[in-house]
């Protein structure tokens, strides 16, 4: 029978000592030891690397050892649906440190399930309270006047040049690279003083790109709306189509959560060159969020679609 030691740590920030410390005997003894760095407690741990190569290689008799119970579950259900599983496979538990030291959490017995279930309650008890907590002292220390977070990366007179450029016509990704911030910054900087909080009425387009895009319009009834994600609108803004730029300026800011979309009323023609012009974020060197957008675009594209 073989002791596996399992051992897992939230973020980079932190590390595995105190648990290498309560499991030091373990370790000297030879057992074999698996990983999961810089994963969340709300990752079922099934669903984590290091966990799941653990049960791929254990054998049935074999012992999982914790050095606490937190490093492996956070709610009752949690605990519930791993004793099930180390059931299954002929796993036992044991947990080094606390309240659930001493015996096999994997244990069959009435007493042992009743007992497991307990724990898991009072430790998902005092997730919550730890959760409130944390909580009510940033609400004590915001009304205190403190700042919370880290500190802005772009503020004051450089903050004002990026507004009054983007205004003047200058792109997101543009004004990134300009100050060496990210675009996330740049659009929340752009958001705190209203810069994108674009009207929706159609007199704001400028004489040129309101005259082609008004040429395009369809009649009353034909309109494809269809909202264009956030990266894929400020894609199109450094496009030399002067009528997918009314277009857009002619459209309607749709928050979700923190990001946006913009909702257009233009033909489906005008829709699916859109897309064609946002290629580049649908390939290889794109990021996941870029080639995630323009798979969105592209399904709203393909629903308002009329099939033969």
């Amino acid at each position: 029978m073989t002791d596996r030691l399992y051992l897992r740590h939230s973020t980079d920030k932190q590390t595995n000592a105190r648990q290498l410390h309560a499991l030091d005997s373990l370790l000297k003894s030879g057992a074999l030891k698996y990983e999961d760095p810089a994963t969340s407690s709300r990752v079922y741990a099934i669903d984590r690397t290091g966990f799941r190569r653990l049960l791929d290689e254990a054998a049935v008799g074999d012992t999982i050892r914790v050095a606490d119970a937190a490093r492996l579950f956070r709610s009752t259900k949690d605990v519930i649906q791993i004793r099930e599983v180390l059931l299954r496979r002929g796993l036992h538990l044991h947990i080094a440190t606390g309240a659930w030291s001493g015996f096999d959490l994997a244990g069959e017995d009435p007493q042992t399930k009743l007992f497991v279930t307990m724990l898991a309650g009072v430790l998902e008890f005092q997730r919550d309270m730890i959760s409130e907590n944390t909580k009510e002292g940033v609400a004590a220390a915001a009304a205190s006047g403190k700042i919370l977070g880290r500190p802005a990366s772009l503020t004051g007179d450089r903050a004002t040049e990026a507004v009054e450029a983007y205004r003047a016509g200058a792109t997101v990704k543009g004004l990134a690279r300009k100050y060496g911030v990210s675009p996330k910054t740049i659009r929340r900087a752009l958001d705190a003083a209203g810069a994108r909080n674009i009207p929706d009425a159609p007199e704001i387009l400028d004489a040129t790109a309101g005259a082609e895009f008004a040429q395009q319009m369809p009649e009353p009834g034909t309109a494809a709306v269809l909202d264009v994600p956030g990266l894929l609108a400020e894609h199109l803004q450094s496009t030399e189509d002067a009528s997918v730029r009314g277009a857009l300026r002619g459209g309607r800011v749709i928050r979700r959560g923190q990001g946006y979309s913009m909702r257009v009323t233009a033909p489906l023609a005008f829709h699916q060159a859109a897309l064609a012009q946002c290629a580049a974020l649908a390939g290889e060197g794109s990021t996941p969020a870029g080639r995630k957008a323009y798979r969105a675009y592209a399904d709203r594209i393909a629903g308002a679609t009329p099939t033969s």
